[in-house]
């Protein structure tokens, strides 16, 4: 369906830094984290957490009493009263909770949503499934991160072959694919100009204080990120045998979280930091490949995001995409006949990582201020996801 009614308000959103696995944010709890930047985003807007009709949660990864979900972060942020729903759709997690929250409004059963993404691959669960007919009663085991990330039980593949299965198929070698990573790696710079005024758009430093005692450390911007030179490119040799795909040309798993307000237009004018400022959300739609074909599923789930507004690619301003590899840009470029160069001005998950649920809304957080630095447009969202899925959201900016 196409959104008539739904909007977010300017500056009604944030993201922490991203971190590599195994990094900064690698033992904080991703539901008290993304509660307790979720708060201070909602004091430095002078936004109270009453506001809100609903949470909408999405996470991926379970954490200590995530069964909990959205009411214990609704209470977390000081919404007691106030509960929502919880979703998991792997790297479509984003633009689900954004979707979902958006046909809310439409229908006029909720009129201001608070939607948080948040997980932690780092440290993930190892799962212990009872198992009574198994030898001596042994448990089956699952290691929630790696496991499903090795494999999908449906098709049978990683996700890296995923990659491959479409290099393969659309004749992507690896210097081309070097070559997307060397120009994504070139716009994540621009973000970080002018002592990264692109990202304290939207982004706070983090206070490292698991003890409430003490800070420990302070996050600025993200951590973890690895210069990308022509040269050490040109070293790396493909992950898998008879491959095309190296570990230049994939993203890697990190932690961290966003948050984002979608409501109507008249309390999206209310909580706007420039009530001048417009941002609508008009479709939202999914796609699915062939299995096996992760990066395609971006196509189908394009066409009928933007089938949906009546809106040619031609329309459309600023592209956003999250791209786990460098072979799911190429392939939407070729199949929309879009530049490469006119995908993921300021920064991509290519480059500052792979938290899973966030990722798409910093994504889309980052197309809006694109679009409004470039004095309003059309944008289009779109990322692959597990199970050979897809997602895509179309806004508009009016400045």
């Amino acid at each position: 369906m196409a959104y008539q009614k739904t909007y977010i308000p300017y500056g009604g959103y944030w993201s922490s830094p991203f971190a590599r696995w195994q990094g900064s944010f690698a033992n904080l709890h991703a539901l008290k984290f993304s509660a307790d930047v979720a708060r201070k985003a909602l004091e430095a807007r002078d936004i109270s957490p009453k506001t809100f009709s609903n949470v909408y949660l999405g996470m991926t990864i379970p954490a200590t009493q995530s069964f909990y979900g959205a009411p214990w972060l609704a209470g977390m942020i000081g919404a007691e009263g106030v509960t929502g729903p919880v979703f998991s759709q792997a790297c479509a997690t984003s633009a689900r909770v954004i979707g979902s929250a958006s046909q809310a409004v439409e229908t006029d059963s909720s009129d201001s949503i608070l939607c948080i993404t948040a997980d932690r691959t780092s440290n993930g669960p190892h799962l212990l499934y009872p198992n009574p007919n198994n030898p001596g009663g042994r448990g089956d085991a699952e290691d929630w991160v790696w496991d499903n990330f090795n494999r999908d039980p449906f098709a049978g593949n990683s996700m890296l072959q995923t990659a491959e299965n479409v290099a393969k198929e659309a004749v992507i070698a690896t210097a081309e694919q070097h070559e997307v990573t060397l120009m994504r790696y070139a716009q994540y710079q621009s973000a970080l100009e002018n002592d990264a005024a692109f990202h304290k758009l939207y982004m706070s430093p983090v206070e490292i204080n698991p003890s409430g005692r003490k800070v420990v450390a302070t996050v600025t911007d993200d951590e973890g990120i690895f210069p990308s030179t022509a040269e050490g490119l040109a070293k790396l040799k493909p992950v898998m045998p008879d491959g095309t795909v190296t570990f230049g040309g994939q993203t890697f798993p990190a932690d961290g979280n966003a948050g984002m307000i979608v409501t109507t237009r008249e309390k999206a004018r209310e909580l706007s930091k420039d009530s001048k400022i417009e941002i609508q959300i008009l479709s939202f739609n999914e796609g699915r490949a062939a299995k096996g074909f992760m990066p395609k599923a971006n196509v189908p789930a394009v066409r009928s995001a933007l089938a949906q507004t009546g809106l040619d690619i031609k329309n459309i301003k600023a592209i956003k995409t999250h791209n786990p590899f460098a072979v799911n840009d190429i392939f939407l470029s070729r199949e929309l006949g879009v530049g490469l160069d006119k995908m993921n001005n300021y920064g991509s998950s290519l480059i500052w990582g792979h938290p899973q649920a966030p990722t798409g809304m910093r994504l889309i957080i980052e197309l809006i201020e694109e679009l409004v630095l470039l004095g309003g447009g059309y944008g289009l969202f779109t990322g692959c996801a597990a199970g050979d899925t897809a997602a895509a959201i179309v806004l508009e900016v009016k400045v």
